[in-house]
């Protein structure tokens, strides 16, 4: 096995040992919402339903690349997945999203108020999980790690926020774009880089230099997920390409085709914009530039982020797999 198939499986163990404790009775309904969101329980329960674990693993590979043992850090690998899911939950909820990862979303299964239970259940496992840090690593990494995770959690949140505000507004500019994807997508992959490094015993500079990284990777998906949302193969993605012009989804390219004011800028401003015309609409965008300089972006953050990480590098081997894994992000959706 590699050393990623082997830092996945530990994870999973790691994650079920937590629920486990504290959801141990089967009879339970909640227990059974968190267990099906998960992906262990459940029609099409399974890894396709687990999804892909990529903020943990990049806790794992941080900390090995950092110099470090990379099975103590499994529970600050667990407690961001369990913040991520959380974040599902809840964002299913809020956009009336009816499937996830190819399954009826919680909501959709149990009912939106039953479903915000499941999601704050899920949040409150993980100080619990943080606190394991704690036999190895000691109390003052276990309660930095918390103050990480937990000023991450505000700014997931007050992203999410921004993104649903920004649907009522007519006018957004990039730089606010960036602050709100900075909140909603990068907080998480910088603060899984950091604890990563904290758990390898890195000092301020080192784990410093592992947050940009995962801030700069975190902006860079978010980019080219919006090139794809509109230009994307549809098979591929598993979704309609067309879906965020016609919900009015203030996305990279469309704030650049705004903020030029041409052809499509009137078009958009006139009404909302219908499946039929989806396609000639992303024809316009094109036209403008908007296609290229999502992608110049997304090329430009890439490139920063994996500057950042060849800096703080200790372990070059296990740096290798970083990368890779790095670009595994950038290829598909969450």
């Amino acid at each position: 096995m590699t050393q990623m198939t082997n830092m996945r499986l530990a994870v999973e163990q790691e994650l079920q040992e937590i629920f486990r404790e504290f959801f141990p009775t089967e009879s339970s309904d909640l227990r059974s919402m968190l267990f099906y969101h998960m992906g262990w329980e459940g029609a099409g329960s399974g890894p396709e339903a687990q999804g892909k674990r990529i903020r943990p693993l990049l806790v794992l590979l941080c900390g090995a690349s950092a110099g470090g043992d990379w099975h103590r850090a499994l529970p600050a690998a667990a407690a961001v997945e369990i913040v991520h899911n959380f974040s599902l939950i809840h964002d299913d909820i809020e956009d009336s999203s009816v499937l996830r990862r190819g399954r009826a979303t919680v909501w959709n299964q149990w009912g939106s108020a039953q479903a915000i239970n499941a999601g704050d259940a899920m949040f409150s496992l993980a100080p619990l999980a943080l606190a394991r840090l704690e036999p190895s690593l000691g109390s003052s990494v276990a309660m930095e790690a918390i103050r990480i995770l937990f000023h991450t959690a505000v700014q997931l949140t007050r992203g999410q926020y921004l993104d649903m505000a920004f649907e009522t507004e007519n006018q957004v500019s990039i730089s606010s774009y960036w602050e709100m994807v900075g909140g909603k997508t990068a907080s998480l992959l910088a603060a899984s880089a950091e604890l990563g490094a904290l758990c390898a015993g890195a000092d301020e500079l080192l784990r410093k230099g592992y947050r940009t990284f995962g801030w700069n990777l975190g902006l860079a998906f978010q980019a080219l997920d919006d090139l794809l949302g509109i230009w994307g193969d549809e098979v591929e993605l598993g979704k309609s390409t067309s879906s965020d012009l016609t919900t009015g989804k203030k996305t990279l390219p469309v704030l650049y085709g705004l903020e030029l004011q041409g052809e499509f800028s009137q078009r958009w401003l006139a009404g909302p914009i219908s499946p039929n015309e989806a396609f000639q609409a992303a024809q316009m965008l094109e036209k403008d530039g908007a296609r290229e300089y999502t992608q110049s972006m997304a090329d430009r953050l890439t490139q920063e982020a994996l500057a950042s990480l060849d800096r703080v590098i200790v372990d070059r081997a296990t740096g290798m797999e970083l990368q890779s894994l790095a670009m595994q992000l950038l290829k598909r959706n969450r």
